[in-house]
């Protein structure tokens, strides 16, 4: 039997993919204007009546004291792995290293050295640079960067050469993008997947093997938030 308090319509459905989404890619809400145009709607208002429904079926939760601050609790049985986790776009902080430590501002974290997205090789080192962060991000928990080596996550947008930006945590939801550190020793840049007794460290690139571990090999030490470019 179907609960109709946990059906969805299209558009609720479609606003609730598009805000796990962005906060999975940027660790923030969407803004409503953000909403609004992912649905073509002409104005904020139909947003929230949006998010009052799903607010009332128990998909999401309004943050008390933080303005346009939501936390997804579940998403529709009907969506896809693609919608949930596989669909990583990083948000590329625009103009690139260069331009941005140009800028006078107080949010700088630093860069701590190369990571590889493809074979492990030694990571986190000692800090080797800084990087300006943009305030939506940096207001939202400690980060880090790291430099990356290899091609392995090519398919999530992410590329050699690239500067991704990593929020500090040891624990990560499954499909999430995450800095894995193995066996106190080697970290590399894999989406995570967790089954039982086993961590599987996926690539973005199907040259490239899964790799399988025991859960006490792999430690988490952030996730994956966002990414500089230089063209």
């Amino acid at each position: 039997m179907y609960d109709i308090c946990s059906m969805l319509t299209k558009k609720q459905r479609n606003l609730l993919i598009f805000i796990n989404k962005k906060i999975r890619s940027t660790g923030v809400s969407p803004s409503y204007e953000e909403m609004k145009n992912s649905l073509n709607l002409k104005s904020k208002s139909g947003i929230h009546r949006l998010i009052s429904a799903l607010e009332e079926r128990g998909f999401v939760k309004r943050l008390a004291h933080k303005a346009r601050a939501l936390e997804v609790l579940k998403l529709p049985e009907t969506a896809s792995a693609n919608d949930i986790y596989n669909s990583f776009s990083p948000s590329v902080i625009k103009g690139g290293l260069d331009q941005a430590n140009k800028k006078n501002s107080m949010n700088e974290v630093p860069i701590l050295g190369k990571i590889a997205a493809g074979t492990p090789i030694e990571a986190i080192q000692n800090e080797v640079s800084k990087v300006i962060l943009p305030e939506a991000i940096s207001n939202n928990g400690e980060h880090f960067g790291l430099k990356i080596s290899g091609d392995s996550m090519t398919d999530a947008g992410i590329n050699d050469g690239d500067t991704v930006i990593v929020k500090k945590t040891n624990t990560a939801e499954n499909g999430q993008i995450v800095v894995a550190l193995i066996d106190d020793h080697e970290a590399m840049l894999k989406r995570i997947r967790k089954k039982g007794k086993v961590v599987a460290l996926e690539s973005a690139n199907k040259r490239y093997e899964t790799k399988i571990f025991g859960p006490d090999r792999v430690k988490v030490q952030g996730v994956l938030v966002s990414l500089y470019r230089n063209f």
